[in-house]
């Protein structure tokens, strides 16, 4: 499926969909539908995927679920720094691109992420965040069967990002297809305690996941969230500045003529010259000089 038909079948959804718009939210005005999709999704999460998810965090030891995220992973950095580069974010770009090639070589086809530690931070740009980027909206909130929440304009890219997927260009049928599954078990894992605990909460679970993927999204798109590093670092650097110059400052204080150090608290106060002599000798009269006085 190309680009232009993705586009031209999502344009046809979204006037099907509009028969459906029953919502006051204008983020989601297809409300109706997408919780029918919601419940269908939940169906096929708690018959099918959790369980699985479940016996694979149990099953599997740790260091091999970590190894099993860090392949998948590295190969998301390489379409991950080709959309970096669309956004003319050339240094994240290259971060991306290096972090692939050092995990991929030096990492054991990935499977071991040393990039990380090394001070090589990890983005995760897609398609959709660089159609947002150049000031295409998102569109109303959509959720796609099996594959969970989205927007009109990232559904439209999807088969883009599927075709940066390096995974899909496996021409092994069984082992593309095993490796899907393994990703999204993987994947369905990691949130495990997160999901029993949105479960377990009494709220709209279907509100609380369109507004908090909606939220999420427009910080990737608009990089509230490396923004908000960035000035951590900004004021991390400002504080250490500022201690350094009030150390010099109270060094060269120090230093100065006439200024005396503080006495301390529990010091007694100095006497003045006079009172320092015992009330009982009085000093002694000046010496009288033995010269006659010249008139």
């Amino acid at each position: 499926m190309t680009l232009r038909n993705s586009l031209v079948l999502t344009a046809s959804a979204a006037v099907l969909l509009s028969g459906c718009a029953t919502s006051n939210n204008p983020r989601d005005p297809f409300e109706k539908f997408n919780r029918a999709v919601f419940s269908f999704n939940d169906a096929v999460d708690r018959t099918a995927l959790k369980p699985a998810a479940t016996v694979y965090k149990k099953a599997t030891p740790e260091f091999v679920q970590t190894g099993v995220n860090n392949f998948f992973g590295n190969l998301s950095d390489l379409w991950s720094s080709v959309n970096n580069f669309a956004q003319f974010k050339g240094r994240d770009g290259m971060n991306d691109l290096t972090r692939f090639a050092v995990n991929s070589t030096f990492g054991l086809v990935g499977f071991l992420d040393i990039a990380t530690p090394a001070g090589l931070r990890k983005h995760n740009e897609d398609l959709g965040q660089t159609l947002g980027y150049w000031g295409v909206p998102s569109g109303p909130y959509l959720m796609l069967p099996l594959l969970g929440p989205s927007t009109i304009r990232d559904t439209a890219v999807l088969p883009g990002d599927w075709w940066g997927d390096a995974w899909t260009h496996v021409n092994d049928i069984p082992w593309r297809n095993s490796g899907i599954v393994l990703r999204a078990v993987d994947q369905r894992a990691s949130v495990l305690d997160a999901s029993n605990l949105l479960e377990d909460a009494a709220l709209d679970r279907y509100e609380f996941i369109r507004d908090g993927y909606l939220q999420r999204r427009s910080s990737k798109v608009l990089d509230t969230d490396k923004a908000q590093v960035r000035a951590e670092k900004v004021q991390e650097k400002l504080d250490k500045v500022q201690e350094r110059v009030q150390e010099k400052l109270g060094v060269k204080k120090a230093e100065t003529p006439g200024d005396e150090a503080p006495a301390p608290a529990d010091a007694a106060p100095a006497q003045p010259a006079q009172q320092q002599s015992a009330p009982n000798n009085p000093p002694a009269p000046a010496p009288v000089s033995s010269e006659p006085v010249r008139k």
